[in-house]
């Protein structure tokens, strides 16, 4: 997942503890799951730098990265965005 603008700090500890609507799992909860799945994080660094975030406080399926690494991660193959 490439998170950018203020998506970013989805990739710090504890700021994912929100709770959609009644009956949904709480965020916290599917972060976990996307993590414990092998889903992992690719961070902009020029909106996480903006933000004056902790590079040392990145959860662990998640690291930096722009565009040059978005689109290595992509290859040759289609990609489906979603964007919100």
């Amino acid at each position: 997942m490439f998170l950018t603008k203020e998506a970013v700090r989805l990739a710090v500890p504890g700021y994912a503890a929100a709770v959609a609507c009644d009956g949904c799992p709480p965020l916290s909860q599917l972060v976990q799951r996307y993590a414990d799945g092998g889903g992992s994080l690719l961070v902009c660094p020029i909106c996480f730098n903006a933000r004056k975030l902790d590079q040392a406080s990145l959860v662990a399926n998640a690291r930096l990265g722009g565009a040059t690494p978005l689109w290595e991660w992509i290859g040759d193959e289609h990609a489906t965005v979603f964007s919100y």
